[in-house]
């Protein structure tokens, strides 16, 4: 609105001008008797420096550059890691193998653990050891990420004695137990019916869940499989 305002005012004041001049046959004005003619008023709307000040722009400036990167290396193309397949079962186990390109594939004996259900509870994995000492046999269990790992996991061969063994670390997919079987522990596997793998929740430390690990073709995918060097 400011600009209309300013145009109204000088179109006023141009005219009033004729009002103001003086013929030539007009009497001489009396210094005395006359006043001295009054300055009309500003008009603040006619004077541009009574404008309010406008709001300065807002600060388009973030602080800084910007990185731009840098190009770093190309993965090479159809590159992949290990080939991992089945090779072979033996009633409840699979032999499970890994590929290796310059030499014999890698094969462990591997059975998923599932509840009376039929949900995945747990995954056991067993491998023979060149060097393992006293432990002539690795065996790899993953169980779920919500287990009380102090409370450790128990593996119990039919009706004998428990063996309790300590969680290793925990990972994306869950927590894992890397234990070490003697040769009386692997022959009482062979020998054995079913084992029962038992765990307990961190949500339920009163509880403990248990489940089958079948012993059926145990020694032959037991014979299968790989010796490692520990």
């Amino acid at each position: 609105m400011t600009k209309p305002l300013l145009l109204l005012s000088l179109i006023a004041a141009l005219g009033a001008g004729p009002a103001f001049a003086q013929s030539d046959d007009a009497p001489a004005a009396d210094p005395a008797t006359d006043a001295p003619a009054t300055e009309p008023a500003a008009d603040p709307a006619a004077d541009p420096a009574s404008e309010p000040a406008a709001d300065p722009a807002p600060s388009t400036n973030i602080g800084g550059g910007l990185d731009l990167g840098e190009e770093g290396a190309e993965a090479p193309a159809g590159q992949q890691g290990p080939r991992t397949y089945i090779k072979e079962t033996f009633n409840d186990w699979s032999l499970q193998c890994i590929e290796v390109p310059e030499g014999d594939d890698v094969c462990q004996m591997y059975q998923l653990l599932k509840d009376a259900n039929g949900a995945s509870v747990a995954e056991a994995s067993i491998f023979k050891l060149s060097n393992g000492g006293r432990a002539v046999a690795g065996g790899t269990f993953v169980v779920p990420l919500e287990t009380l790992l102090t409370q450790k996991l128990t593996v119990q061969v039919d009706s004998g004695a428990e063996r309790r063994f300590d969680f290793s670390f925990c990972a994306q997919v869950g927590c894992y137990a890397r234990v070490g079987f003697t040769a009386e522990d692997i022959q009482r596997f062979k020998a054995g019916a079913k084992a029962v793998v038992t765990i307990v929740p961190a949500l339920a430390p009163d509880q403990k869940v248990s489940v089958e690990m079948s012993l059926s073709g145990f020694t032959a995918a037991y014979d299968a499989s790989s010796a490692l060097s520990q």
